[in-house]
């Protein structure tokens, strides 16, 4: 069930702090700061550097739906993708202009909400459709799905990840033991199970996976030390790989249309 809240209320959480904004301590803007926080974002999260293949969109049309601070954003640049980016968030928005620019790098950001495509890009279509953790927290996530046929190239295709209902995240949030994101009261964080989520992109054929256990103490962490926590430290690296692709937070989605 979805919760009553408003895309002013998203907006304002992550204005206010934007995703992985704390990843680095050095001055915000510079090169040093987005490559500290590029380092730390693939190193803790290292199938978010796999799931986009960057380098397949070389001079392919790229649209991505919640740009964050742009890391990935970045990187389909560095690649060669023609590259656009939708961003709710002012802030984050601005950061990733900033970012494109300390590296030399082309790409269109659009400030706006997601599930209004057609203000935002009109009637282009793209090769790819990205998303990262963003679409679970609309308050209308299927108001942005639906629409994603439209916005499509023949033969292309979309990868998005969202939240995974059967995970080891999920179990502990349920408990009370953990909350969805690194700040508090996240007004929305939708998770969903395999059967929703192929309801969710019910336009698609749909090849979904599951990754991602976060397995460090969070003291040493928010110090940039890693020290995981003992029952994973006294696990073997075969048995947690087995158990991210079983339990893990993040559904990864790779659809063609129907």
């Amino acid at each position: 069930m979805l919760n009553k809240v408003s895309i002013k209320e998203v907006e304002a959480y992550w204005n206010a702090r934007p995703c992985n904004i704390k990843h680095s301590a050095k001055t915000k803007g510079t090169i040093e700061y987005f490559n500290e926080v590029e380092l730390w974002r693939y190193l803790i999260e290292p199938h978010t550097h796999r799931f986009p293949q960057f380098e397949k969109w070389k001079d392919k049309r790229v649209l991505e739906i919640g740009c964050g601070i742009g890391t990935d954003a970045t990187n389909f640049c560095r690649a060669g993708a023609v590259y656009t980016g939708i961003e709710l968030s002012k802030e984050s928005a601005s950061l990733t202009r900033q970012r494109l620019k300390a590296f030399d790098l082309d790409g269109r950001i659009i400030v706006g909400n997601a599930e209004n495509l057609d203000d935002l890009v009109g009637d282009e279509t793209f090769d790819l459709i990205y998303s990262m953790g963003v679409i679970h927290h609309s308050p209308n996530p299927r108001a942005i799905t639906k629409s994603l046929p439209n916005y499509l190239n023949t033969n292309g295709e979309i990868r998005i990840m969202v939240y995974a209902q059967n995970s080891w995240k999920n179990y502990l949030i349920e408990s009370g033991m953990a909350q969805p994101e690194a700040q508090d009261d996240c007004p929305q964080a939708i998770t969903y199970t395999n059967k929703e989520a192929r309801i969710l992109f019910n336009e698609f054929n749909l090849d979904i996976s599951q990754d991602f256990i976060f397995p460090w103490q969070i003291d040493a962490y928010k110090n940039k030390t890693l020290i995981k926590e003992p029952w994973f430290a006294e696990m073997p690296e075969s048995m947690f790989r087995t158990l991210e692709t079983k339990l893990g937070w993040h559904l990864l989605i790779i659809g063609k249309i129907k």
